[in-house]
């Protein structure tokens, strides 16, 4: 079947067939005609099988009737993330061209001036973060009561994100008569809750099973020590002997160790880029922009970089951790082997993850299996010293700095310690001693009261000042 078979308008064919598509995926097939029909839509489909095409270009055609009123957008599109709500932008200015269509962003990292400015003028399409969504609506500038059409992207991901209750706040600020077209990929308790309440009779488009893992993508697990340099080292050789290497995406559990690991692989020579929560959004797109251009073959990233990005030749995946929920294991592989493409996704694993990879084969039916070779790493000193200070840190060795660190290195009680006038004080023979709470002083021996006193120099004249007793 062809585009052309869907329904859609002529200038929706005409910008598809200049994109260079003919024929539409199983997910954009089946779920196209249903959203013309302005039916609700529960979309479930594995990551990489076109799920933003298949509310973007039905979007087009209803959007090529009526006219936008200011502050009140005529559909509204929610995005987990700033980085998929650019790229759902992306497609509807490509798709888009021909038409006279106001599409506005509404993500964090930009100022609420100029959003504010666009949703003046009228906005056709709404895209935009929960969080930030409501900030404009809490503020008085947006009324969702013009919304026509309500789309909820990457469901599952706005479940992990804790959105879910601003779904719910959102979802009954929008018309009660609005069209809903919900996508997901994975179907966990709470997803489908939340489908109950907010979908209307909808049409269940499912053209893979639930967590379930592209047959074009090659699996395997690497064993690993515990030490963090051991994982380095072993990730350094992988990436060294990859076959067919173009490019890949190393995902880490946590933004700290992202930003460990990029400064390590810089350090031996890599061009790697880093892509995590923390950034601004400027340094965020510009890493992600010159990671699509092939301007640097490696992308060190958190989770933000799991969900719906369209990067369609990324050729491996690798998981520096092994990530703590399985669902985020089936997106994070989903970054490889897109449009029928082949890809690799190597996993290192430590003792550590061994329940973490029993959970990850349950819920994807099917064994990860050991890459062949030997990995063995040798503990190595000067690696472990060539470690970034947060990765010694969160190793246990904690470092001491300023006043601490001069506490350890110099004796105490002004033992060769230089006095104010720069000449070195005379060392204390004994220091004062002080009573014990709650224990009895040990009583002196002769030689005790007959030594001569102590030196105390070393003390603040203030200590030294007689004190007169009160009669």
């Amino acid at each position: 079947m062809s585009f052309s078979n869907l329904g859609l308008s002529d200038k929706v064919l005409a910008a598809v067939a200049a994109s260079g598509y003919t024929n539409p995926t199983p997910i954009q097939e089946q779920a196209i005609p249903h959203v013309l029909a302005r039916r609700d839509v529960l979309g479930i489909a594995q990551t990489g099988t076109g799920k933003t095409a298949a509310f973007v270009l039905p979007m087009l055609t209803i959007l090529e009737k009526g006219r936008a009123r200011a502050r009140m957008p005529r559909t509204l599109i929610l995005e987990p993330t700033r980085e998929l709500a650019a790229q759902v932008k992306e497609n509807f200015d490509r798709y888009g061209a021909g038409q006279k269509l106001n599409v506005a962003l509404l993500i964090g990292g930009v100022s609420f001036g100029d959003q504010d400015s666009k949703l003046t003028r009228g906005v056709d399409v709404l895209i935009a973060t929960p969080g930030r969504l409501l900030d404009h609506t809490e503020r008085g500038g947006l009324l969702l009561t013009g919304v026509e059409l309500l789309v909820i992207d990457e469901a599952d991901r706005m479940l992990d994100m804790g959105f879910i209750p601003d779904i719910e706040r959102i979802c009954k600020l929008v018309p009660f008569t609005r069209q809903t077209l919900f996508f997901t990929a994975t179907m966990p308790p709470e997803i489908r809750r939340v489908t109950d309440t907010f979908l209307h009779n909808p049409v269940r488009v499912e053209v893979s099973k639930p967590a379930t893992t592209a047959v074009t993508v090659t699996q395997s697990q690497v064993p690993a020590g515990r030490e963090p340099h051991q994982k380095r080292e072993i990730l350094r050789r992988l990436l060294r002997d990859a076959k067919d290497l173009n490019n890949a995406i190393i995902f880490c559990n946590r933004k700290r160790e992202v930003a460990i690991l990029h400064k390590s692989l810089q350090k031996h020579g890599f061009s790697v880029g880093a892509l995590h929560g923390d950034m601004d959004q400027s340094a965020r797109m510009a890493a992600l922009d010159q990671f699509r251009k092939g301007e640097l073959p490696l992308l060190v990233a958190s989770d933000v970089a799991a969900r719906g990005l369209d990067i369609p030749a990324v050729s491996h995946v690798f998981n520096f951790d092994v990530p703590h929920h399985p669902d985020d294991y089936v997106h994070r592989i989903g970054r490889t082997g897109r449009a029928g493409r082949t890809g690799t996704a190597i996993s290192i694993v430590t003792s550590l993850d061994t329940k973490s990879v029993a959970a990850i084969e349950k819920l994807i039916g099917q064994p990860i299996p050991r890459a062949e070779g030997d990995f063995t790493v040798q503990s190595d000193a000067s690696e472990t010293d060539e470690q970034p200070r947060e990765a010694r840190r969160r190793d246990g060795s904690r470092e001491r700095s300023g006043r601490n660190s001069r506490r350890e290195r110099e004796p105490r009680h002004g033992h060769g310690r230089e006095g104010r006038n720069g000449n070195a004080q005379p060392q204390a023979a004994a220091s004062p001693r002080v009573p014990s709470i709650g224990r009895p002083e040990p009583r002196h021996t002769p030689r005790d009261v007959d030594s001569e006193p102590a030196d105390h120099s070393h003390l603040p004249a203030f200590l030294l000042r007689p004190v007169r007793a009160r009669v």
